[in-house]
């Protein structure tokens, strides 16, 4: 246990002045830098002028222009962060007279070919359906925080691509003003498929945005192709913000080959700084579990009961929120490995849990663009979270009581954004008096500003990540393993161990090429990884992935970014098992956003 502690007492140390330093930092460009890029984009400006005259004379040229170049002014930025709360305090207390909303189609009225087409068939989002989502009206004071706030809330929307929300003054009362909501729709309409092992294929048709209503609704059809047979179907269908209650409902239900799913939840989380959440869900699921420890997959079926509560409460001189939950959860099985035991299995243990969450939360909003999109505006969180879980267990075999202490930070610094968070968590049996299944998380991340190189802009990315586990059972989760989230891209062997380091970094290239309107990202990466079941980390076998891909995404279309992979992954002993290739509709590493959640249970990897 030393050497965890010793790195999370150093993380602490380094992550302590975050706090101070990292949220009212906006980024902007020295005079001859901006003269400079002032004066290149003129030059630009000019070429793709005489381009695009010259691609008039004849209608392939214009059909090619259109498809490759279409417009650079569109698809290439310069680095812009703002405050947005800093942005707005200038109309703080001023009075609300009129809020507006204006809705946009996914594409531009004078584009053509099939964006064309795709605006006529679209069906435009309602505009009570925006005015749902607003967590301000007419009459109220204009307050900086909420009116960012709700930026982000439309933003997260999948029906929703881009969102503004503009102030106009009144010329004969300075005390109000009007402010214009102006969004603009994704195209919601998505068709998935995937072909696994054997021979399992899905087809799945989505509509996001249901009459213009903002419900999910998709269907998936599952087939083997190798023993041509049906293999069932899965619905499922969700309403956001459910009559304006702020209040989400989902629900699932179907069959896909040995597996199923019959669940429902409602459920509702902090959306302003003093508010309540509240949740329920059920669900009654057949699925396989991946049992790490022996790299095999088997048929899991349990019911779940979840229900949690909790209430927030802003105190304005130290700007940030405190907030209490509890939460409670029944788990039974009637489907499990015949092996399972008091020392084995714990993680599909018949059950009871009552937990109890004190938390304080601080967060503010930034805006930017090209993180992990390609040209939108993007919303980020700085500020920090730091709460204590604890609560009884119930347990088939042995009652337990649980213990986790967490503290997240990040925000925007002269660097770049910096994320760092810390968790250590673990049980402690009424029988044995004992502290067990333990485990301590390090986690930093970093992305750079925006670099102009040439017509493309480049970014870079840093993720650095720690585990450390001890005194675990046997069998399902209790040892810890590369993941998707926590591992190396392109590397294809099953490992396992106690404790695992992993150092990912990746460079992307935004270009300002969009063929068809879709716009293009090439990346590189590079993944050091070590883990093992010794102590000290560092003798452990190290790893090693790297490789390239391109990323190509629609922004105003629902689906994620269309991503080709090449990799190749090394050992100690040279090369090492690999995934060379891949094909998915994946997207850049994810946002280090956080925000209040319901109280949960450590889950091991």
């Amino acid at each position: 246990m030393k050497q965890p502690l010793l790195s999370l007492l150093l993380l602490l140390l380094w992550l302590s002045p975050l706090g101070a330093k990292a949220e009212r930092v906006v980024w902007s460009m020295p005079h001859e830098v901006a003269d400079t890029t002032e004066l290149n984009s003129a030059q630009s400006d000019r070429f793709y002028d005489s381009l695009r005259i010259r691609s008039e004379r004849s209608r392939w040229s214009k059909t090619l222009y259109r498809a490759l170049v279409k417009s650079e002014r569109d698809s290439v930025h310069h680095e812009q962060v703002y405050d947005e709360e800093a942005t707005l305090s200038p109309y703080a207390g001023r009075r609300i007279r009129e809020v507006r909303i204006e809705r946009l189609l996914p594409f531009d009225s004078e584009e053509k070919g099939w964006e064309r087409v795709a605006n006529h068939l679209h069906t435009l989002t309602r505009e009570q359906i925006i005015r749902r989502d607003l967590l301000f009206a007419a009459g109220d004071r204009l307050d900086p925080y909420i009116i960012a706030r709700n930026k982000h809330l439309l933003q997260s929307r999948r029906y929703i691509s881009d969102v503004a929300i503009d102030i106009e003054l009144d010329p004969s009362d300075s005390t109000q003003v009007d402010l214009v909501v102006r969004t603009r729709d994704s195209w919601t309409v998505d068709v998935d498929g995937s072909v696994r092992s054997k021979g399992e294929a899905s087809v799945g048709l989505s509509e996001s945005n249901l009459l213009g209503r903002g419900h999910l609704l998709r269907l998936e059809t599952n087939l083997d192709y190798r023993n041509p047979s049906y293999e069932g179907n899965v619905v499922e269908y969700s309403v956001p913000n459910l009559r304006g209650s702020f209040y989400t409902f989902d629900f699932a239900a179907g069959r896909s080959f040995s597996t199923s799913r019959l669940q429902a939840g409602v459920q509702k989380e902090f959306i302003r700084p003093t508010d309540y959440m509240l949740g329920l869900t059920w669900s009654n699921n057949k699925v396989k579990h991946h049992f790490v420890d022996r790299d095999t997959s088997e048929l899991v079926k349990a019911r779940n009961l979840d229900f949690w509560s909790g209430y927030s409460y802003r105190f304005e001189p130290i700007d940030a929120s405190l907030y209490a939950a509890f939460r409670y959860n029944r788990c039974r099985f009637s489907l499990r490995p015949e092996d399972t035991a008091p020392q084995r299995h714990p993680l599909l243990h018949d059950g009871d849990a009552l937990l109890v969450n004190l938390g304080l939360y601080r967060e503010h909003f930034f805006s930017a663009n090209m993180i992990y999109g390609y040209g939108q505006r993007e919303y980020l969180v700085s500020g920090f979270r730091s709460e204590l879980t604890g609560g009884y267990l119930w347990g088939e075999f042995d009652d337990t009581y649980y213990m986790a202490l967490s503290h997240t930070m990040g925000g925007y610094t002269r660097i770049g954004y910096l994320m760092g968070q810390i968790r250590v968590g673990g049980y402690n049996s009424t029988a044995t008096h004992q502290l067990s299944r333990g485990q301590v998380d390090l986690a930093l991340r970093w992305f750079s500003r925006l670099y102009e190189q040439g017509r493309s802009r480049q970014r870079y990315f840093i993720s650095l990540g720690y585990t450390y586990g001890w005194d675990r059972l046997t069998g399902a989760d209790e040892c810890i393993s590369f993941t998707n989230e926590n591992g190396l891209h392109a590397l294809e062997e099953h490992l396992t161990g106690i404790n695992r380091l992993v150092v990912n970094t990746e460079s992307v290239y935004f270009t300002p090429y969009q063929p068809l309107g879709f716009k293009v990202a090439v990346f590189s990466f590079c993944d050091v990884g070590v883990i093992g079941y010794d102590d000290n980390i560092f003798r452990n076998d190290p790893f090693c992935s790297l490789g390239v891909g391109v990323r190509v995404r629609n922004e105003r279309l629902v689906f994620k970014a269309i991503q080709l992979r090449l990799g190749v992954a090394f050992g100690r002993g040279g090369l090492a098992e690999s995934r060379y290739f891949r094909f998915s509709s994946a997207s850049a590493l994810q946002q280090y956003r956080y925000r209040p959640l319901p109280p949960e249970m450590l889950n091991f990897e």
